[in-house]
């Protein structure tokens, strides 16, 4: 009888220590801190310090940023090491993405921002000038990359004077030789040379030096960038992407890039409120643009531009939240100054 009294005890003891555990799980994860993976480019950085400013005074937990380069970090999320990033680029991605969605251990909260676009570029003064700056428009009929060859020599290249110059990717980049097969495929090769500018940076600073002199410039060129939100520059036409041809010739548009929140399943199950607030979370090319061209322009750094996209775009991220109460504790917040590590 002792005996049988005995495992009784111990069994419902440990029977009740398994139910105080597992109901005390989501309260533990709900307990720990909030860690972003920051990749290498700007724009997720800011946006994971605006997420992470949110959550902080708005949701109290404590925040986080691990640096990680693409693929180690998403594998961190997966492995639950950290538990969110602002901006997966799924296209770049795209065996783990598949992976990962049939395994479950990751889940996409939803568009950052609209499909990035990629293509080629000219100063919007090109085409329609600027009587700010009493700038004529010098190719008014400038609208597709078909209409090239007969602007080449507006885009005339110094050292090849007899095509115009386009300022592709630099040469490391999988864009480069895309862009020459696109110079290929519109039959641009007897108007245009292709320019290495060497670096991202060196591209960046041909345009803005074309720009400011209010000279033509034709570049491959990427948004969101600061580039794009502190110049109006228009991108060229091209046929609608088709998948069959982008995989043959590329005489088409680039494929959209879809850019999503990314989140540790595991995460979103023990914090349903953020979950919920991250799902609503979207902004715009122009509102990236500009954040980014903010923080050119000031030398801020990313926390510093966060907090200068909370100020100015109120209304948006309170659409975001959707909680008043939680909306005036970031309201304190930002009007006490206060600033995450």
């Amino acid at each position: 009888m002792k005996k049988n009294f005995l495992r009784k005890t111990i069994l419902i003891g440990v029977c009740m220590l398994i139910i105080l555990t597992v109901e005390t799980l989501p309260l533990r994860a709900a307990e720990e801190k909030v860690t972003f993976i920051d990749f290498s480019w700007d724009s997720v950085q800011i946006h994971n310090r605006i997420a992470g400013y949110i959550i902080t005074y708005g949701y109290g937990r404590e925040t986080d940023y691990m640096f990680a380069e693409s693929l180690p970090g998403i594998l961190g999320i997966e492995r639950g090491d950290a538990q969110i990033t602002m901006e997966l680029w799924a296209d770049n991605v795209h065996e783990w993405w598949q992976k990962a969605q049939e395994e479950g251990k990751v889940v996409s909260l939803g568009e950052n921002f609209p499909d990035a676009p990629q293509g080629w570029y000219v100063p919007t003064y090109v085409i329609k000038g600027d009587k700010a700056r009493k700038l004529q428009p010098v190719a008014p009929l400038l609208k597709n990359v078909k209409d090239l060859p007969k602007y080449w020599k507006l885009f005339r290249d110094p050292e090849e004077p007899s095509k115009g110059r386009f300022y592709n990717g630099p040469a490391g980049w999988k864009v480069h030789s895309i862009n020459l097969n696109k110079l290929k495929a519109y039959n641009l090769y007897k108007t245009y040379e292709a320019f290495d500018p060497g670096s991202q940076t060196a591209l960046a600073s041909a345009i803005a030096s074309a720009y400011e002199k209010g000279e033509p410039i034709l570049a491959y060129y990427w948004e969101p960038t600061a580039i794009m939100g502190k110049y109006s520059m228009t991108k060229l036409e091209e046929p609608p992407y088709n998948k069959k041809i982008w995989e043959t010739t590329r005489k088409c548009a680039f494929p959209s890039a879809k850019v999503l929140i990314l989140a540790n399943s595991q995460f979103v199950l023990s914090n349903p409120d953020i979950a919920e607030f991250l799902k609503r979370y979207q902004t715009t090319i122009d509102q990236n643009n500009n954040a980014l061209a903010y923080m050119r322009d000031t030398n801020s750094t990313v926390m510093e531009t966060a907090i200068w996209f909370l100020k100015t775009y109120s209304r948006v991220w309170k659409e975001w939240v959707q909680d008043e109460v939680i909306i005036k504790k970031i309201e304190m917040a930002l009007e006490k100054g206060d600033i995450l590590g």
